[in-house]
């Protein structure tokens, strides 16, 4: 066989020996369609979403109670189902999840225009827990807090109960999750009680997430413990097993040795 040949021969050979490798990399690198339909694209990922604290919004669970000035049998109260709808007199089944006050005001008003000469339809909301926030870390109750509205970050770190020795309040994180424009804010909160300054203790709103973090002495001694901890099961272990053989041995005394 010539060189050239030769050379031809060896370039085919090593590009269909290499062609699977590259065509599963270049495969595995287009995300799944099935994977992108589920991800999320905006704000924590809940399906209703908005800031209560400038008008609140129907959420699953909210009560909402509605009125008609003009039509006394167009009143009552009804809990947001799971599919987000309620049901209103003459109309049935209507979807309100996700509305402010007005705008659902405004859009039950147009269901029953086509019912009665005139309407004029009143919403109160009433929020039970259906909006809610987070905080994590070195506090005594941690995990999911009903969210009531004009909430600042020193009032829910201290309803969650820092602890006294590990919590490090100097390095407090607010996170606000958003898989386009996430905002993580870092705050001294021990500036409020040593300079007065306010100036990091923001507003929280629905779903944030806030983490205490532990101090520098916390993280060593939990570095030290995760070591110990593999060896101190494995001599529990041994021990339990010494003293369940003497123990049999001595004919169930509790003489050991």
């Amino acid at each position: 066989m010539s060189p050239v040949r030769r050379s031809i021969w060896l370039a085919l050979v090593a590009w269909v020996t290499l062609l699977p490798v590259f065509g599963t990399g270049c495969r595995s690198s287009v995300p799944d369609k099935r994977i992108l339909q589920y991800l999320n694209t905006q704000g924590f990922g809940k399906r209703y979403v908005g800031n209560a604290q400038e008008q609140n919004y129907v959420s699953i669970g909210d009560t909402v109670t509605f009125t008609d000035a003009f039509n006394i049998e167009v009143s009552g109260t009804q809990r947001v189902d799971v599919d987000g709808t309620i049901q209103l007199p003459e109309v049935g089944t209507v979807w309100v999840a996700g509305l402010t006050r007005s705008e659902l005001e405004t859009y039950l008003t147009q269901k029953l225009s086509p019912y009665f000469i005139e309407t004029d339809v009143k919403v109160s909301i009433s929020t039970v827990a259906s909006k809610t926030y987070f905080v994590l870390g070195e506090v005594a109750m941690p995990g999911e807090r009903p969210f009531r509205g004009d909430l600042t970050l020193f009032e829910a770190v201290v309803q969650a109960t820092p602890q006294e020795f590990s919590s490090n309040l100097s390095r407090v994180r607010l996170i606000r999750a958003d898989p386009q424009d996430p905002l993580i804010i870092t705050a001294d909160l021990s500036d409020m009680w040593q300079k007065g300054d306010s100036t990091f203790n923001v507003q929280v709103q629905e779903y944030d997430i806030i983490y205490v973090p532990p101090t520098l002495l916390k993280r060593i001694a939990d570095f030290v413990a995760a070591i110990l901890v593999p060896f101190t099961s494995v001599f529990r272990s041994v021990f339990a097993v010494i003293f369940s053989f003497n123990l049999n041995q001595a004919g169930g005394n509790r003489f050991f040795f």
